[in-house]
């Protein structure tokens, strides 16, 4: 099975109906949520440093997830959308997913939010190097080191403003 990791721009893939009836089924709006903001132009994950990015295995779509500016956290990005397929879980695409995305982000900031739905969630990000912060409507936040391969080495020490691009 080959991964691929692509940006999504001008419109949501078609299978994205797909991954919204798995979401759902599941008991998670979130990917509803993603296509009405997309059909509204409400997010269009096209500001500086947003990011949307769709995980395929061998052409399929198996996941989503993006990166918008943070509502809340002056200078931050904030983690959105993310979901994998049920079935795909557990064989690393989330955290290519998400090694994507806090890649890109080093370029625009130094801390990154997202708002972990569920236990499970919490400990999928907490592995990337996010550290539990509950306040503004986010439960986790990482601050990204900037020359560091790997998010996870990441420390959090404080929240900081953006570098500019």
């Amino acid at each position: 099975m080959t991964i691929d990791i692509r940006r999504i721009r001008d419109q949501l893939p078609q299978e994205i109906a797909d991954l919204e009836s798995e979401a759902r089924r599941e008991g998670h709006r979130h990917v509803a949520r993603l296509i009405d903001e997309w059909s509204t132009g409400a997010v269009r994950f096209d500001r500086d440093g947003e990011r949307l990015l769709g995980a395929h295995a061998d052409d399929a779509l198996v996941g989503i997830g993006g990166i918008t500016v943070d509502p809340a956290m002056s200078g931050a990005l904030r983690m959105r959308r993310f979901y994998i397929r049920p079935a795909m879980r557990g064989r690393g695409i989330g955290r290519m997913l998400a090694l994507a995305l806090l890649d890109h982000a080093r370029s625009f900031c130094t801390v990154v939010t997202v708002h972990a739905g569920n236990d499970a969630a919490a400990k999928f990000w907490e592995s990337l190097g996010f550290q539990p912060y509950g306040r503004d409507g986010y439960t986790h936040l990482l601050a990204l080191q900037h020359h560091s391969d790997d998010p996870a080495a990441s420390n959090l020490r404080q929240c900081v403003t953006p570098r500019s691009p």
